[in-house]
C-alpha cells in the first residue's frame, strides 16, 4: 500500500518537472547592478596601469613583428634594446610601447601616443658655486627640477614593405636642462639674453616619411631633431646615466634640416642630409647649409656595431656652435650580461675670436685662447669616452664611464685644459615607469683650475635623479 502511494507520488513529480522547467525559463532575468562610473574612469585606468606595471601583473603582449637582426639588449633596464643611430626610428622595428597615460586615455589603442616623464635630481659637490662644465647638475649642492617633458608622437610602420607611411613628433620640454637644448632662434632669449635658471624649449618637432621600396626601407625626416651621432642624448631616459659626459656636454645638441636614413641590408645603414648648421634656427644669421653623412654597420650576430658620422660640415668659419664634427661610436656585447660603448670625436671651428681681442664672441659662446697678437684662431677639441655596462637583473644594471676631453683653446668650456671624468652608477627600475640612478663622480682639469668658477682643478660629486614616466 505504501509502495503504491510512493510510486504514484513519484509519477506525479515527474509530470510536474517539465512544467517547472518551462516556468523557470520564462522568469525575468536578474537585473545586473548598475556600473559604477568611477570604476572605469580615466583616473581608475591610470591607477590600474601603474599598479599592474609595478606589480608585474600586466597581461603579456604578443611578440612584436620585426624585420632584420635580433635586439642585442634588454630594455629596460637599458635605455635601448638596439644599437642606436640618430635621426630615424629603428627601421624594421614595430612600435609596441604602451604608456600609463595612453592606457588611461584610450586603453593604448591609438598609434598616436601622448607620453613623457618628469625628472627631479639632487647632488652634493665639493664645489660651492657651480659644477660646470658638468651640465645636468650644473648647480651645486641642491635639489633641482631637471626635466618635465611631453611627447606627442606617431611612429611610421617600418616593418611592412607595402606602402608609404607617415609619422610625426612634437615635444614640450621644461626644466633646468633647457640650457643644454636651446637653439638660437627657438625661444632662445630666455637663456642667451636673460640667463633664466628654468626655461621652455620645443626640442623636437619633425615629420617622418617611411618609403619601403628604397633598398630595404628609407625614412625621410624633416624638421628639428637631435644631432645624430653619439651614445648620449639630452632627453634623459635615452642615457645610461643621470649626469652627462664632458664629451657630450660640449658637442652640438639639435639640428634643423632634412635627413634620409636608408637600410641597405639588415647590417648596413647609410644616412645623408642637409641642415642649417648646429643649434641655430634656419632664420638666424648664423645658419648656413651643412652636410651630414653617416654609416652604420652591425655584425650578423648583432654583438658589434660601428657608427661613423660627418656631422654639420661646411667651411667651418666661426658662428654660433658651427662645429665641424667627425665622430665614431663602437658598441660591443660580451656574453649575456656585459657590453661596452665607446665614442671618440674631433671638432673644430675656424677664425674663432680671441679672448680679450677686438672681435666679440657671439652671446652665450666663448672665445679662444689664441697666441699673442692674434685676433682670431683655429679652435679644435678632441674627446673620447667609454662605458662598461653590466646587467644585474631585469630591473638593474651597473655602469662605469671614463671620459677625456681636450679643449685646446677653451672655446667650448671657457678654459683651455685637458679634462678627465670617471663615474660609477647603479640604475634601478620599478616596473617600467620609475627609474632611479644614483652615482658618484670624480672630475679633474689637468692643466689649470676649471671647476667651481675656475677656482678648483678637482671636483667630486654624489648625485641621483628620479624619472617618473607617464
Amino acid at each position: 500500500m505504501h509502495a503504491s502511494r510512493l510510486a504514484c507520488a513519484f509519477r506525479a513529480l515527474l509530470l510536474l518537472l517539465p512544467c517547472a522547467a518551462a516556468c523557470a525559463q520564462v522568469q525575468p532575468a536578474e537585473v545586473p547592478a548598475a556600473p559604477n562610473p568611477r570604476s572605469d574612469s580615466f583616473f581608475s585606468r591610470l591607477a590600474t596601469a601603474y599598479r599592474e606595471d609595478w606589480t608585474g601583473t600586466a597581461p603579456p603582449s604578443p611578440a612584436p613583428a620585426r624585420r632584420g637582426l635580433p635586439s642585442p639588449l634588454q630594455s629596460p633596464p637599458f635605455p635601448n634594446a638596439d644599437w642606436s643611430y640618430g635621426g630615424s626610428p629603428t627601421l624594421g622595428e614595430a612600435d609596441t610601447n604602451t604608456y600609463p597615460l595612453m592606457s588611461a586615455i584610450d586603453r593604448a589603442a591609438s598609434r598616436t601616443k601622448v607620453y613623457g616623464w618628469i625628472e627631479p635630481s639632487v647632488n652634493g659637490s665639493t664645489s660651492s658655486h657651480s659644477n660646470y662644465p658638468e651640465t645636468n647638475d650644473l648647480y651645486s649642492n641642491r635639489l633641482e627640477f631637471d626635466q618635465a617633458v611631453v611627447y606627442v608622437e606617431r611612429l611610421p610602420d617600418s616593418v611592412q614593405r607595402d606602402r608609404v607611411d607617415l609619422g610625426y613628433h612634437l615635444t614640450a620640454f621644461y626644466g633646468a636642462d633647457y640650457r643644454s637644448t636651446t637653439n638660437k632662434g627657438y625661444f632662445s632669449r630666455q637663456l642667451i639674453v636673460d640667463h633664466h635658471q628654468y626655461g621652455f624649449d620645443p626640442v623636437l618637432e619633425y615629420i617622418d616619411i617611411y618609403i619601403p621600396h628604397v633598398a630595404q626601407g628609407m625614412n625621410l625626416r624633416a624638421g628639428r631633431y637631435i644631432s645624430i651621432p653619439g651614445i648620449e642624448a639630452q632627453l634623459t631616459p635615452n642615457n645610461y646615466m643621470f649626469s652627462h659626459s664632458l664629451l657630450y656636454s660640449v658637442d652640438p645638441f639639435t639640428d634643423t634640416g632634412v635627413l634620409a636614413t636608408i637600410q641597405l641590408t639588415p647590417q648596413w645603414i647609410v644616412q645623408a642630409g642637409i641642415t642649417g648648421s648646429h643649434d641655430v634656427a634656419l632664420w638666424t644669421a648664423d645658419a648656413q647649409p651643412s652636410a651630414t653623412a653617416c654609416l652604420s654597420y652591425t655584425t650578423p650576430s648583432a654583438n658589434d656595431n660601428l657608427y661613423v658620422c660627418l656631422n654639420g660640415i661646411n667651411d667651418g668659419k666661426y658662428a654660433y656652435d658651427n662645429l665641424q664634427q667627425y665622430d665614431a661610436t663602437w658598441y660591443h656585447k660580451i656574453g649575456r650580461s656585459w657590453h661596452i660603448a665607446t665614442e671618440a670625436y674631433v671638432m673644430y671651428q675656424r677664425d674663432v675670436p680671441a679672448d680679450g681681442g677686438p672681435i666679440h664672441p657671439r652671446p652665450n659662446t666663448n672665445g679662444a685662447v689664441c697666441h699673442s697678437g692674434l685676433s682670431a684662431c683655429f679652435a679644435p677639441e678632441y674627446a673620447a669616452i667609454n662605458y662598461i655596462n653590466r646587467q644585474l637583473s631585469a630591473h638593474d644594471f651597473l655602469s662605469f664611464r671614463s671620459d677625456f676631453l681636450n679643449d685646446k683653446k677653451g672655446q667650448r668650456t671657457g678654459v683651455n685644459t685637458r679634462y678627465s671624468e670617471n663615474t660609477l652608477m647603479l640604475s634601478h627600475w620599478i616596473g617600467s615607469t620609475i627609474q632611479i640612478r644614483p652615482e658618484i663622480r670624480l672630475d679633474h682639469a689637468w692643466d689649470r683650475n676649471a671647476y667651481d668658477n675656475a677656482t678648483r682643478q678637482t671636483q667630486f660629486t654624489v648625485a641621483s635623479d628620479l624619472i617618473v614616466h607617464f
